[in-house]
């Protein structure tokens, strides 16, 4: 049995965790230092030793003790991967004792205080080094990372082979090596060569390594050391990066060397903060922003290859200074909405499985792109989610119907369950709430084109700075609308109240006027002689039928005759007889006497109403003259009770009126007040978009450009003078051209200051104009806003052309430009954005659009292009497969992978032969 060596002892064993990449799928954001130094530059006297090592420092217990500080204190500041890059490698001019692997150690094997491992705080611990080659007067000093897989052994042999076996410090002064760069290079490569293979006196390892150039702009640094070299000394494949100095920003290093922006293009180059940290404290205090896939060197060097669309410098400047960004890009620090991921189980699916376990498809938070073969299921999973949220279906009936047919046909089949995963958002919420994406289908861009409102809704949020006021300012307008018709409505009854207020006030004080005349001709002299003669002829009609009881009394026959005697006296004594007998006789002596003078009552009597009825007679006569005399109808005394009635009303009538008259007056300033503020809202508007169309014009050049045509949206106008139902206001209004067209409020302004000749109306027509515009119309006409339009046009052969003169290519391509140009936050879903675009348009301005979005706003890309995923640098990347019935998940992951970089070559790419043959083709 062999025995092992000291460097297969020494080999490092990776514990991965698989934490990271299940909380953000694909490839992630991660705060980045690229440049701390450890205790092994305690020979040169700069490494500070944190409180609480003590002891030899040398010592394994030491070097744990300040591996913990140092992770601790990355935990802390939210630093999540490390590039480990003393001047030494070791703490010791001789041996192997090294704080960067006791912290690499410690990171891999460790556990922090509360009880978890290191490795699940921190993403990825590259140990390296930061050697003084022999380049310029001082040395050239380059950061060497590598994977901690090259191990301790190799890894103090890396830094050996580098310094070509000098010491690093001598009496506290750093040493520069014997080797320049390129001998460097030459040397880590041989090394790595020798390493790899598989018949190694130590075994082949798996570790890579990239180099990266720190503090550029000073002597030291690769701009100083080399100066007239440095385009010579540009090895491309060896310098992955350069590191800004402090209070500096690419601009600041570009303005000076206008030759090296095309050298950053050609070679890929990016720029990035480092601490240069000594200390602890320092760990974090600059970094940079880095999206990763996997924790190692190869994953770092893909980041920095797609540096465009996977790093972000964390800082602006701001007062001279530089200050961090409030609006980092990790997902995990800012409350952007994405869908981490979908579920589905259950029903008849589409991507049911066969074995009835829930299919689930993990999201990056940035781009996403969905592969596979024709008819594997990418737009039924697009379009299964828009149904799903509720989100807003094409407007175009065919589109909305495909749209329906795979989102409920084939994705929600059989009332499949479906659940979204939205980290930090309220799950109580309605789905479209909590991811509120915007979707666009196939071939939906194209016709979206003709729609003015969207067109606008991407202009209105397509400057940053200006979205929150644009679309502030378009609900206040809606607001101010439907309060201005409301107000309309309400001054319409208040008019009609207001009218018949009037006129039962103008009743109630006629009425009064009428009856201070009546009382002036005597009115109150006829009001007591009509009572009297009424008096007279009831007590006249009383006496009469007085008379006529008396009568009836009088003739009354008695009990005296022949048959009835005999009975009274054989029953009644004599005596009592006779007194009835003379009883009778004196009521009939007395009730002629009382008829006599009944009699004689009555005719006095109904001479006193003769006289009375006479003299009222008079009376009247004498009134109704005297009324006629001051101009009243006599007859109106007929009147006189209701006169009386509507008069006691004037008072209570008079106020009602006055209020009335208070509250329309109030309203009509309301009116007034709300439209002069619509306008003020409607020029700041126009302004705001203004600005957005030099920012057009600015980002576009003469490409594209946009233009504002005033009140362009006359739908709500032409339905207004539709309904009016005239048709010659009608035919006026067709054939004048659409943009001579006046707006509601210059028709308003020509109606009532009688100038509609001037918008080219006919003496008949303006008649008939102002025939059906009543005080009401006139109001509502005022309450009428027609929105701007706004006209995108592209530049082709010279010349501008509207969106709707371009072909179905070109409306996407100005479409899709400006929609990637938007500040909109919410989730992007688009459907083959390819199709009917040029290669050259799609290289040019999409993907450069898609990279800046990262870290703004998920987009989701079912695509067939190779650009769109490759080059796109796609964050998560989900190859689809299909049977007759099912849709499953072939490979999800990122370029990085090799499986998922093997889907993407078969299938957007055709796969490994058909590239090969196209490179020998171009001969590339």
């Amino acid at each position: 049995m062999d025995t092992p060596t000291s460097l297969q002892m020494d080999d490092f064993k990776r514990r991965d965790v698989d934490r990271w990449h299940q909380e953000v799928p694909g490839a992630r954001w991660f705060k980045a230092d690229l440049h701390i130094h450890t205790l092994d530059d305690l020979p040169g006297r700069k490494a500070k030793v944190p409180p609480g090592v003590t002891g030899a420092l040398s010592s394994d217990a030491s070097i744990r003790a300040y591996a913990r500080l140092l992770l601790q204190a990355a935990v802390q500041c939210g630093v999540r991967v490390l590039a480990l890059t003393p001047h030494s490698a070791r703490m010791e001019p001789t041996g192997d004792a090294s704080a960067v692997w006791g912290i690499v150690d410690e990171w891999n094997d460790g556990v922090d205080d509360d009880g978890e491992p290191f490795r699940s705080k921190i993403y990825a611990v590259f140990p390296g080094f930061e050697p003084s080659l022999g380049e310029g007067k001082g040395g050239l000093h380059l950061l060497f990372l590598f994977d901690p897989e090259i191990g301790r052994s190799r890894y103090l042999r890396a830094f050996d082979l580098v310094m070509d076996q000098r010491r690093p410090w001598k009496q506290n002064e750093l040493q520069i090596s014997g080797k320049t760069a390129a001998q460097a290079f030459d040397a880590l490569r041989d090394f790595r060569r020798r390493e790899s293979e598989p018949n190694a006196a130590d075994g082949p390892s798996a570790w890579d390594y990239l180099t990266l150039a720190p503090h550029i702009d000073n002597d030291k640094g690769i701009f100083g050391a080399e100066k007239g070299q440095i385009l010579a000394q540009f090895p491309a494949t060896e310098i992955a990066g350069l590191e800004l100095p402090d209070g500096k920003l690419p601009h600041d290093i570009l303005s000076k060397r206008p030759w090296l922006r095309e050298n950053l293009e050609q070679h890929r180059l990016a720029f990035l903060h480092g601490s240069d940290a000594y200390s602890v404290q320092d760990i974090g205090r600059r970094f940079t922003w880095v999206k990763l896939a996997r924790p190692r060197i190869e994953g770092l060097r893909q980041a920095l290859l797609a540096a465009d669309s996977r790093v972000r410098l964390a800082y602006r400047r701001a007062a001279g200074k530089l200050i961090e960004l409030d609006d980092p890009p990790d997902v995990t620090v800012n409350q952007r909405p994405w869908l981490k991921s979908v579920r589905i189980a259950g029903g008849a699916s589409f991507f049911r499985t066969e074995d009835g376990e829930e299919s689930r498809f993990d999201l990056s938070p940035d781009l996403t792109c969905i592969i596979g073969g024709s008819m594997t299921g990418k737009s039924t999973l697009l379009d299964g989610l828009r149904v799903h949220v509720g989100a807003p279906l094409p407007k175009d009936d065919g589109l909305e119907k495909q749209v329906l047919a795979r989102g409920k046909g084939r994705f929600l089949a059989g009332s499949s369950a479906v659940s979204l995963e939205c980290p930090g958002q309220d799950r109580t919420a309605a789905d479209h709430d909590r991811w509120p994406a915007v979707f666009y289908a196939q071939n939906e861009l194209q016709r979206l084109a003709q729609d003015r409102i969207a067109v606008k809704d991407i202009l209105s949020r397509l400057a940053a700075e200006e979205t929150s006021g644009i679309l502030s300012r378009t609900q206040r307008l809606g607001e101010l609308d439907e309060k201005l018709l409301r107000l309309s409505k309400q001054l319409e009854k208040l008019d009609q109240d207001f009218a018949d207020a009037e006129q039962r006030t103008d009743r109630a004080r006629r009425a009064t006027s009428e009856l201070a005349a009546f009382a002036a001709a005597g009115i109150d002299e006829l009001h007591h002689a009509s009572a009297a003669h009424s008096r007279w002829r009831s007590a006249a009609a009383a006496a009469k039928t007085a008379l006529a009881d008396a009568r009836g009394v009088a003739i009354a026959d008695l009990p005296e005759d022949s048959d009835t005697l005999p009975l009274i006296a054989q029953s009644v004594p004599g005596e009592v007889r006779d007194a009835i007998h003379r009883r009778i006789a004196d009521v009939r002596e007395h009730m002629a006497l009382v008829t006599q003078g009944l009699k004689d009552v009555l005719s006095q009597m109904s001479a006193a109403v003769v006289a009375a009825e006479e003299h009222a007679a008079m009376v009247r006569t004498r009134v109704e003259r005297r009324l006629a005399d001051g101009g009243f109808d006599g007859a109106a005394i007929k009147e006189f009770s209701a006169l009386n009635r509507q008069a006691s009303l004037l008072e209570s009538r008079e106020a009602l009126l006055h209020e009335l008259r208070q509250q329309r007056e109030s309203e009509q300033n309301d009116f007034a007040r709300l439209g002069d503020e619509r306008t003020a809202v409607v020029e700041e508007q126009r302004c705001a978009f203004d600005r957005v169309i030099a920012a057009i014009r600015d980002e576009f050049g003469n490409r594209i450009r946009a233009r504002r045509q005033d009140q362009g949206m006359q739908a709500p106008l032409e339905k207004f003078l539709r309904d009016l139902k005239e048709k010659g206001v009608t035919r006026w209004w067709n054939d004048l051209e659409r943009d001579s067209r006046p707006g509601p409020q210059e028709l308003l302004h020509g109606l009532q200051t009688g100038e509609l000749a001037a918008l080219g109306m006919s003496k008949t027509v303006q008649q008939t104009f102002r025939d059906a515009m009543p005080l009401a119309k006139q109001r509502t006409l005022a309450t009428i806003r027609c929105d701007d339009e706004y006209l995108l046009e592209l530049e082709v052969g010279g010349e501008y052309r509207r969106l709707d003169d371009l072909s179905g290519g070109q409306r996407v391509s100005v479409l899709l430009s400006l929609l990637l140009e938007t500040t909109d936050p919410r989730p992007l879903v688009v459907d083959q954005p390819e199709d009917e675009l040029d290669n050259r348009f799609l290289f040019d301005t999409v993907l450069p659009a898609l990279k800046r979005l990262k870290g703004r706003r998920q987009i989701i890309v079912a695509t067939h292009d190779p650009n769109i995923v490759v080059n796109g640098d796609a964050d998560q990347v989900i190859q689809l497969a299909a049977t007759a019935n099912n849709g499953s998940i072939a490979q999800a992951g990122a370029i990085e992978d090799a499986a998922v970089r093997d889907a993407i070559m078969h299938t957007v790419d055709g796969g490994a032969e058909a590239f090969r043959l196209r490179r020998m083709k171009y001969g590339f």
